[in-house]
């Protein structure tokens, strides 16, 4: 059900909808998202609590590793698989491999050992510019994904095929590499935008495309799509492979990832939700994200929507007059909806005033009032005048130090019963 927007709020983006198709999201913190040269690798622990939180959100798999690249990762491999077992999660496994033996294997061998359910997701390059720059043919790539997919099949493991590059690779190289896949016995095809190269039409374009051949092998194959942010597209043209076919989206806590990452999983996370694609309780999200923040050694930037400090933060007197008129009135949803497009009680926030050079007396009055401090006139007067004469926000000591060292600024919350001053 689509997440409805306030009474007032006439919705354009609602009459721009289609039928919603069921979305599955695929987490790639925990690998593609550690490719980023800018990262601190997790400690196992780490990792492992990073899983709980995924599946918290209701994510639907994770992607926990490559174990193929030597055998530290796939003793972490194996710690996670069995953490999703001995805890109960939800969620499930898979792990990347190069489209070859000596990678699925590994993969099976966990999966023997912990007897979880590992999703192999096989990659291999498929653009003219990834062949003639590795020197291959496509017989060669035709061979290589017969020979590593009927070993998986073997092994009793899963397989998505994954062509990277696929946003710049021509229909018949596909055509191709997914009808072999689909007969080695592939239960999911990838779509990979390895470089970001996608914008949203191009996005829908391919899966279609890759739909289109599904159909004339008259298989019932899910489509996954993986998108990069290297243009910006990444959270719209998953939205638009998902319109256009996909069933499952992948993405990355605050899109790490190599170069400019990977699809934000958050940000997709909530459009999903507010576009009514599915539903999820969403305020454990903010942890989530500082804790990867946190696990990675990343900063989030506080502008970063939905996530960063400023998302529902105002120090703008008009913006903020309208915010606090609307608490005033007791209606929250309005309060959360007069200037802004996420309600931040979707993600367990609050709307914040703060108190800058920018800002009105009705700020201050608010921020004090929501803080259990005295409004009396003098100290509105003397942090309003110190607001203006300074260059940026207050800090909250700062006005501490105006109001006076005997009163303590405790816990924001909102004021049970505020008074209406003047300036407002």
């Amino acid at each position: 059900m689509r997440l409805a927007p306030h009474p007032l709020i006439y919705d354009w983006n609602h009459d721009a909808a289609g039928p919603r198709p069921v979305a599955m999201l695929d987490d790639e913190t925990l690998r593609d998202g550690l490719q980023s040269p800018s990262v601190r690798t997790p400690t196992i622990d780490e990792r492992i609590g990073i899983l709980h939180r995924m599946d918290a959100l209701g994510i639907d798999t994770a992607d926990i590793g490559l174990p193929g690249a030597g055998p530290q990762v796939a003793r972490d491999v194996e710690r996670l698989a069995r953490a999703i077992a001995q805890d109960k999660l939800k969620i499930r496994a898979n792990c990347a491999a190069r489209t070859m033996v000596a990678d699925i294997k590994p993969i099976a061998e966990i999966q023997q050992r912990t007897g979880v359910p590992i999703e192999c997701g096989a990659f291999i390059g498929s653009s003219p510019v990834r062949q003639y720059a590795e020197g291959w043919t496509l017989e060669f790539l035709k061979k290589t994904t017969e020979d590593a997919l009927a070993f998986a099949a073997r092994e009793g493991v899963a397989v998505m095929y994954v062509t990277e590059d696929t946003t710049r690779a021509d229909p018949e190289s596909l055509r191709v590499l997914f009808t072999t896949a689909v007969r080695a016995g592939a239960k999911r095809l990838c779509v990979a935008d390895t470089v970001g190269h996608a914008t949203p039409g191009g996005a829908r374009a391919v899966v279609k495309f890759v739909r289109s051949v599904i159909d004339e092998l008259g298989v019932e194959i899910g489509i996954d799509w993986h998108g990069h942010r290297d243009r910006g597209f990444g959270v719209a043209s998953s939205i638009a492979a998902l319109e256009a076919g996909a069933t499952r989206l992948h993405g990355a806590a605050l899109g790490i990832g190599e170069r400019c990452g990977n699809t934000p999983i958050d940000l997709l996370l909530v459009n999903l939700v507010m576009m009514g694609y599915i539903e999820r309780d969403l305020t454990s999200l903010p942890a989530y994200c500082q804790a990867v923040a946190s696990a990675c050694d990343v900063r989030i930037a506080p502008n970063y929507p939905v996530i960063g400090s400023d998302a529902f933060r105002t120090a703008t007197g008009v913006h903020a007059a309208a915010v606090v008129k609307a608490f005033r009135k007791g209606d929250r949803a309005l309060m959360d909806a007069v200037y802004a497009a996420v309600p931040a009680s979707l993600v367990g926030r609050e709307q914040e005033i703060e108190v800058g050079p920018m800002s009105g007396r009705s700020n201050v009055i608010f921020w004090l009032e929501s803080r259990g401090l005295p409004a009396t006139d003098e100290i509105v007067d003397r942090i309003f005048a110190a607001a203006k004469a300074s260059n940026r926000t207050l800090t909250h000591d700062q006005i501490q130090n105006i109001v006076g060292g005997d009163v303590k600024i405790v816990r924001k919350g909102h004021p049970r019963e505020p008074r209406r001053r003047r300036g407002f």
